[in-house]
């Protein structure tokens, strides 16, 4: 297959075909080096915008960053009148995707803009503008061409509340918005013709689709039973050489590795500690040995002093319950806690289990602000932080060996609404 020719013999921009009805009229974006503050670009980035051509009209599919909106309009120009467009398709409404709609409405005034359901009070907050005229769709909504249609399909928080993807049958290619996207920027345009994006493909679905995997399994079922020749997506390269391969990531990617390690009626609970002089160490311990009376939970205990943080990101992800043991030193958490925590914004937390412990010197403060940013983190936190002042006691040993056991049994639905009982523990 021949590369992406992106100019004419004149060096203005073109359209380039993705078949015979379907061509890309976006731009590239090569010295772009972070994104949204928090993605880094290595070789900058591409806003991909389409155009359909139906018998009855066209249709554009997405638009791209403001200051990009040149090329846009070039390529666009140079396949379509404005007088032939009827319709707008927007699958995500970030700035990168929308700068030129304004612009493309004023110049195809007659055009309908469709946008998915969430999107309607997106659109009047990004673009300012009280008079927009739209339709909103869902899966099983479509709109006619003639001989080409786009089919819509509602698959919200990939990575925005309002996203959606846009499938032509007739062309088998989906219109993919964000998903199966990256930030990668090659004039090849083509995945079977550019570098190796792999990393990059990879990266971003860790930072962008990672916290919502139990969207992104919801959207695969719309989308894998979809002949499909090709993938469309608004950032990277154009998937047309065995597509169904990023599917198939997509789906690796997002189901969980732990279910076929441990049995259906397991739970997986880790206890993380890091101990300056040995007495959060010995709570952890006490707490490991409690939590462990639980059958059917599978404990595990780490010690942060002795490996990196990022590893245990995937662990956490797929575990049922996290325990975080800390000293507190001048009156905080110590750095290894808030460094695993600060990391975890990538995954979704919700409703996991949270629990805290912690020997302190004098007022002991990290036990109570690691509780309250787990539960921003938004995991439930139901039996409150374990503190002990110093060298726990032989007592206090029990009182975590106690603590382990409580936390485990909330795991399992089976907690006593009682107190417990230290003495069944010694």
């Amino acid at each position: 297959m021949n590369a992406a020719i992106l100019t004419n013999a004149a060096g203005a921009p073109q359209a380039v075909a993705l078949s015979e009805r379907v061509h890309w009229v976006g731009a590239l974006d090569p010295n772009l080096r972070t994104f949204d503050i928090i993605l880094r670009t290595a070789n900058g980035t591409s806003y991909n915008a389409y155009v359909i051509r139906g018998s009855t009209g066209v249709a554009v599919v997405d638009t791209v960053k403001e200051g990009f909106a040149g090329d846009f309009f070039a390529r666009l120009e140079s396949i379509a009148d404005y007088s032939e467009i009827k319709v707008i398709v927007l699958n995500h409404l970030e700035p990168d995707h929308t700068g030129a709609l304004p612009e493309l409405m004023r110049r195809a005034p007659q055009a309908q803009l469709f946008i998915s359901q969430k999107a309607q009070s997106m659109l009047k907050g990004l673009l300012k503008q009280d008079e927009l005229s739209y339709k909103p769709v869902l899966t099983g909504d479509f709109v006619s061409l003639g001989d080409r249609s786009i089919h819509f399909l509602h698959t919200p928080y990939l990575h925005w509340p309002d996203t959606q993807c846009a499938y032509v049958p007739e062309e088998q290619t989906l219109f993919s918005g964000d998903v199966f996207g990256c930030h990668f920027c090659d004039q090849r345009l083509f995945n079977d013709q550019v570098g190796d994006f792999r990393f990059s493909f990879e990266y971003y679905y860790a930072h962008i689709m990672r916290p919502f995997k139990e969207y992104v399994l919801h959207a695969l079922e719309l989308i894998e039973p979809l002949p499909l020749k090709l993938i469309a997506p608004t950032h990277g390269p154009i998937l047309r050489d065995r597509p169904d391969r990023y599917i198939n990531r997509y789906r690796q990617l997002s189901s969980p590795a732990l279910h076929s390690e441990i049995s259906p009626q397991q739970k997986s609970l880790l206890i993380f500690y890091i101990s300056s002089y040995g007495n959060t160490r010995r709570m952890a311990e006490a707490i490991y040995q409690g939590a462990m009376q639980v059958p059917e939970v599978r404990v595990s205990l780490y010690d942060l002093e002795g490996g990196e943080v990022s590893p245990f990101v995937d662990l956490i992800e797929e575990a049922d319950g996290l325990v975080l043991g800390t000293p507190t030193i001048n009156g905080d958490a110590v750095k290894p806690i808030w460094d695993l925590l600060s990391s975890l914004t990538v995954v979704n937390l919700k409703n996991k289990l949270g629990g805290v412990f912690g020997s302190y010197g004098w007022t002991g403060e990290g036990v109570r602000l690691v509780e309250d940013r787990l539960r921003g983190l938004k995991l439930r936190v139901p039996v409150p932080g374990l503190r002990v002042k110093l060298i726990p006691t032989d007592a206090e040993i029990v009182e975590c060996k106690a603590f382990g056991l409580e936390l485990a049994q909330e795991l399992m639905g089976i907690r006593a609404a009682k107190t417990l009982d230290i003495s069944d523990l010694m």
